[in-house]
C-alpha cells in the first residue's frame, strides 16, 4: 500500500489541451489562472507561483533583505529547507523546540530563541495543522520581527476560521506529489504586501523590472526589460499550471476525502494505549497523518516501520529534528539534545498511508499491522 498518490482524471487532461493547444506553455496566462485560484482561496492579494516551495521560501527571504549577520528563528522539526532559506542569503538559521502535541514551533522557545540579530520566524503548518499564529504574531510584532509562513503542507488549512498564507508578511505553498494539490514539482509565494509581491515577481524572472527605455528612443519593439537586481529563473511553466489549474478545482473534495480518512484512521486507533494521535482540529487539513510510538524510542519505532512494510505498507518518520543534520550540527556546533522534543518527535513518528481513494479496509488493514506490530514488540 502506497503512503500517499495524487489525483488526477479528466479534468487535468482537459486543461492541459487548452494549455497546449493555445501555444503558450511557459509562465503566462494559465499560471495566472492558477495563482488567482490561490489568492482567491487562501484570501490574500498576491500568489505568485514558483517552481518549488523551496524556491518560494528563498524569495521570501530575498524579499525580506536578510543578509550576512541576520537570525532566521526556524522550528527545530521541520523539512530541512525551512532552515535553507536562510542558509541561501548568507543569515544564520537559530532553532527552536517544538510543542509535542502539535509538531509545531513552541512560542515560549520561539521568543526564548530571540536575540538582538533575529529578523525573521519561520512558522511551519507542519503536516496540516496550523501553527500557533496568535501568539507568534504577538511576540513577533513586539519584537518587529517579520513572519514567513511554511506553509508547504498547508494548502486549504485554516487557523482559527482563516486561511495561512496571509496570517504573516509572506506565505510559502509547495505543490509537490506528496501535497494535498500537486503541479508535479510547483510552489507559490502569498502575500499582502505589494512591495513584497513586486520583489517576488522580478527576482523569480531574472531580476526584471519594468522597461528600459534608452536615451530618446522612446518604447518600441526594440524596447526590453530593466534588470537592475539579482534574479533567478523560478517561474512556474503553464504546462504545470494546468494541473494546478484542474487540482484546485478539486480541492474541497480532497480536502473533505481526507478529514473523513483521518476521522476514521482516529476511531480505529483511539483505544491503542502506545500511540499518541495527531492533534484534531477543524482546521487541519491532513496533509500526513503522523502518529507518535509513546514509549520504546527510535529501536521500537524503527521496528514497527519493519514490520508494516513486510505486509506491504509505506511509512516514514514524521520529518528531521534539522539541529542534528550534519550541516547545522558541524557548522555551528548544535547538540541536538537542546531540542528535546525535536529528537524525540524524530525518534519516533510514523506517517501513516493516506491518499484519495483510500478504503476503509485499507485503513483496517494499517491499523491492525501496527496494532500487531506493537503488541509483540
Amino acid at each position: 500500500m502506497q503512503l500517499t498518490a495524487p489525483k488526477f482524471d479528466d479534468a487535468e487532461i482537459d486543461q492541459l489541451r487548452d494549455c497546449l493547444n493555445s501555444g503558450w506553455v511557459t509562465q503566462g496566462p494559465m499560471t495566472q489562472k492558477f495563482e488567482e485560484l490561490i489568492a482567491k482561496r487562501h484570501g490574500v492579494k498576491h500568489a505568485l507561483a514558483t517552481t518549488s516551495c523551496t524556491a518560494a521560501l528563498h524569495l521570501a527571504t530575498m524579499a525580506l533583505d536578510l543578509r550576512p549577520g541576520d537570525e532566521v528563528v526556524v522550528p527545530a522539526f521541520t523539512w530541512v529547507t525551512s532552515a535553507h532559506c536562510a542558509e541561501y542569503v548568507g543569515a544564520k538559521a537559530t532553532f527552536a523546540d517544538i510543542d509535542l502535541a502539535t509538531f509545531n514551533l513552541d512560542p515560549a522557545a520561539f521568543e526564548a530563541a530571540i536575540t538582538p540579530k533575529t529578523r525573521a520566524v519561520i512558522a511551519v503548518h507542519l503536516f496540516g495543522l496550523a501553527a500557533p499564529m496568535n501568539e507568534i504574531r504577538e511576540i513577533a510584532s513586539r519584537r518587529g520581527i517579520a513572519i514567513v509562513e511554511d506553509a508547504a503542507c498547508a494548502i486549504g488549512t485554516s487557523y482559527r476560521g482563516q486561511p495561512v498564507g496571509g496570517l504573516g508578511d509572506i506565505g510559502c505553498f509547495s505543490f509537490h506529489p506528496r501535497k494535498v494539490v500537486t503541479t508535479g514539482e510547483g510552489g507559490a509565494v502569498t502575500t499582502n504586501n505589494d512591495a513584497i509581491a513586486a520583489i517576488v515577481g522580478s527576482v523569480r524572472n531574472h531580476g526584471a523590472g519594468g522597461p528600459r527605455i534608452i536615451d530618446d528612443e522612446g518604447a518600441g519593439p526594440w524596447t526590453m526589460a530593466s534588470y537592475d537586481r539579482l534574479g533567478y529563473n523560478l517561474r512556474l511553466s503553464d504546462i504545470q499550471a494546468a494541473v494546478g489549474v484542474a487540482q484546485m478545482g478539486k480541492l474541497d473534495a480532497l480536502l473533505e476525502e481526507r478529514r473523513g480518512l483521518a476521522a476514521a484512521y482516529r476511531k480505529r486507533l483511539s483505544g491503542i494505549s502506545d500511540i499518541v494521535l495527531p492533534t484534531e482540529d477543524a482546521g487541519h487539513s491532513y496533509q500526513s497523518f503522523v502518529i507518535r510510538i509513546s514509549d520504546g524510542g527510535r529501536k521500537r519505532r524503527n521496528a514497527v516501520m519493519a514490520a508494516m512494510a513486510e505486509r506491504r505498507i509505506q511509512t516514514r518518520p514524521g520529518t528531521h529534528a534539522v539541529p542534528a543534520l550534519g550541516y547545522y550540527r558541524e557548522k555551528y556546533g548544535i547538540d541536538p539534545g537542546q531540542f528535546p522534543n525535536a529528537v524525540r518527535a524524530e525518534d519516533t513518528t510514523i506517517t501513516l498511508p493516506l491518499f484519495p481513494g483510500m478504503k476503509m479496509s485499507d485503513i483496517d488493514l494499517v491499523v491492525e499491522t501496527l496494532s500487531k506490530a506493537l503488541a509483540s514488540l
